[in-house]
């Protein structure tokens, strides 16, 4: 970390005098969060910049363009800002729903997601991710995470103001619009890509750029290979023979954040893409933001400092947006991110990758320790729970964790990955390997939920391990996340293999096009649509009437089948969450339940149910169920 400057008062008087140009008056508003936020930003910015010059000159950059876009904030996102400070935790509700889809996939642009808008009422939405939708490269860009312009819209879905005009009706329709912030790198074709490149003034220090192999070889003794398929290492040469850091596709440059201009330009885009109304901004590759030789150059402590100092420049100038942590590393790293000062909600890869782990052992052991034993989370904070995403499927559990249940972390990441491809006798699934490494034999796994869990294969618990799935993730807290098109089953898309430009992705293949015939054929009984549809929606309108459901904190309660997950969520009562993640019905003995009164109530259907009688679950079956201790 950079030496502390002996002067900060500099700082803070030429911040201060920044914000006065700015603002060309006083604001009451802005000045009140400016007095708690400009300490702590300042520090930040002297732990991460010492004595630059350039560091304290960025400083009172950064605040100006915070006090300006305050200024120019619209008048409903100053309202929503006020209404979000005054319940800081809108999003630890019960009623809690996101969805995520890409825009060209799902509705063909941003106009016709707008026109999705009732569906997305009818389903229960209230936090609507939509995937990269940036200017980026002709032709592979990586789904879009190669970035050419985060003020442009890729023209083909529309605008940057029918973004804001969309922003707006979802605002208007109770959902608040989630963008990604492609924070660690941008493509290669971005302005700042092309000046850096040709060595403009104050743009070659933008990027990691080195004249030989000399420095990318003492970095490569310790960094790990992302996409060994697209290129060995985390370096690209460039056409004059330099090499500039590259940690995922050859395209994707890493910005250079020991650079104080990289971090003013990169708050400026963050300030712009919060006043075309995003509400949260998922921070993509959070673990590899700040490099240093003789380190994995992941989770260092200075992308921590990073993340909070923008955290505060967004308490200035746009209050209410929120960080969304994206770091699939191993869980004790995944944890790190998440607070009120970095990032107040994140993924849970950990749930994710051990709810396919359990079905495909049918054993709910290592699920059952990591809600045990991993799941609690700061105050003021939520997991963003999901079944599958638009990314692979990585086996991102703890070796230790596996250890103390007798199973060899490398070994069963083996098995699970040949299970989920395909690989394993008598599975269920239809995966697809993506990014296998055949010097590590590393993989990760691709397929829509439907194709993962059986539907595909025609495997009779294939609709039910659907269901179990999204159970688990409405019922365990923070923002259950729906990928959209699996509320309808939708299965593998293999026609990306005709496609060149995806053609070497296997992502892809869980990246359908929205289908017709399902949507229309969601409420039909006899079709998979509708019989998927009717059940998750059911459980959906069950979660927004239990209030026990908000929040994160859950209590565990264990029963004497390893193939039953349980746990109990607390709040004006008690919701018993009971899931049996094997292929046979098991019966959980009434003195198991003696901890509880007799008399229960299924939350879903409303039924009674008699505890002193013990409980049946089937195969693949659960129960939310609100009792009463005894």
């Amino acid at each position: 970390m950079a030496r502390l400057s002996p002067d900060p008062t500099i700082d803070l008087d030429a911040a201060r005098a920044a914000v006065d140009d700015a603002l060309g008056g006083s604001d009451a508003e802005f000045d009140a969060r400016l007095a708690g936020a400009l300490p702590v930003l300042h520090d930040l910015f002297r732990q991460l910049y010492g004595e630059r010059e350039d560091g304290r000159e960025a400083l009172a950059s950064v605040v100006a363009a915070a006090a300006a876009s305050w200024r120019d904030r619209p008048a409903d996102l100053k309202a929503l800002d006020r209404q979000r400070l005054a319940e800081p935790d809108w999003f630890l509700s019960e009623k809690m729903l996101g969805g995520v889809c890409y825009v060209d996939r799902y509705a063909g642009s941003l106009r016709g997601i707008r026109d999705r808008i009732p569906y997305f009422r009818e389903l229960g939405l209230t936090y609507l991710h939509l995937m990269p939708l940036f200017d980026s490269p002709e032709g592979n860009n990586d789904g879009g995470y190669a970035v050419s312009s985060y003020r442009a819209v890729d023209d083909r879905l529309g605008t940057m103001a029918d973004l804001a005009a969309l922003s707006a009706d979802l605002r208007e329709a109770g959902i608040s619009l989630v963008v990604d912030f492609i924070f660690n790198h941008t493509s290669n074709e971005h302005e700042w890509a092309r000046r850096a490149v040709a060595d403009d003034p104050g743009y070659e220090d933008f990027y990691l750029i080195f004249p030989d192999r000399t420095m990318p070889d003492l970095y490569e003794q310790t960094v790990r290979e992302i996409f060994p398929d697209d290129h060995p290492g985390s370096f690209v040469r460039l056409p004059d023979g330099r090499w500039i850091w590259a940690t995922f596709y050859h395209f994707q440059w890493d910005l250079n954040y020991a650079n104080p201009a990289v971090f003013r330009a990169m708050a400026g885009e963050m300030l712009f893409l919060a006043n075309q109304g995003v509400e949260v901004l998922r921070m993509d590759a959070v673990a590899f933001i700040w490099k240093r030789l003789g380190t994995t150059c992941e989770s260092l402590p200075e992308a921590h400092l990073l993340l909070r100092a923008f955290n505060q420049v967004l308490s200035l100038g746009a209050p209410s947006v929120l960080f969304k942590s994206e770091a699939i590393v191993h869980p004790d790293e995944v944890i790190t991110y998440i607070s009120p000062e970095e990032c107040q909600l994140s993924y849970n890869p950990l749930q994710m990758a051990l709810g396919w782990e359990a079905l495909a052992t049918r054993d709910g052991r290592l699920l059952q320790k990591a809600l045990d034993e991993r799941h609690a989370l700061p105050p003021g904070t939520a997991w963003v729970n999901y079944v599958r995403s638009h990314d692979d499927i990585g086996w991102t559990f703890a070796d230790e964790d596996a250890a103390a249940l007798g199973i060899d972390g490398y070994t069963h990441r083996r098995f699970l990955n040949d299970f989920y491809v395909g690989r394993f006798a008598g599975t269920f699934s239809r995966g697809v390997p993506f990014q296998e490494n055949p010097k590590t034999g590393d993989a990760r796994v691709t397929g829509t939920t439907a194709s993962l869990a059986g539907v595909e294969a025609g495997d009779a618990g294939g609709e039910d391990r659907v269901v179990l799935s999204h159970a688990l993730a409405l019922s365990t807290g923070g923002i259950p996340l729906l990928y959209l098109g699996d509320e309808l089953g939708q299965l593998n898309d293999y026609t990306y293999r005709e496609d060149p430009a995806h053609a070497d992705d296997s992502r892809w293949v869980h990246r359908p096009a929205a289908d017709p015939a399902a949507f229309a054929s969601r409420h039909d009984p006899s079709t998979v649509a509708g019989r998927i549809h009717s059940r998750l929606t059911a459980l959906i309108e069950a979660r927004r009437r239990t209030p026990e459901f908000s929040g994160n904190p859950l209590t565990p309660f264990h029963t004497p089948h390893p193939s039953v997950v349980g746990f109990q969520r607390h709040g004006e009562g008690v919701v018993l969450v009971l899931a049996n993640v094997g292929d046979d019905a098991v019966t959980i003995d009434a003195g198991t339940l003696s901890g509880f009164r007799a008399d229960a109530a299924d939350v879903v259907t409303g039924e009674s149910v008699d505890l002193s009688r013990g409980l049946e679950l089937p195969a693949h079956g659960f129960r939310w169920l609100r009792v009463r201790p005894v």
